[in-house]
């Protein structure tokens, strides 16, 4: 699926009128990392939006979400 921005957007809200939830955000950061650096969005920019029960492939995660063990 895909979404275009509108001006003011930013990857939390997107995630939570896209998937739900506020917290798939690193979902949807994942899906579109040409656009990591961008905090507040302008319109028009066309981002990917994954599955919302989608999950990250082992090794994935940031070491801060990582299970020790």
């Amino acid at each position: 699926m895909k979404y275009t921005t509108v001006q003011g957007d930013m990857f939390d809200g997107i995630a939570y009128k896209t998937l739900g939830s506020e917290s798939k955000k690193d979902l949807l950061m994942r899906e579109n990392p040409a656009y990591i650096g961008t905090y507040i969005f302008p319109g028009g920019i066309e981002l990917t939006v994954p599955d919302a029960d989608e999950t990250p492939p082992d090794g994935s995660l940031p070491p801060w979400k990582q299970v020790a063990g």
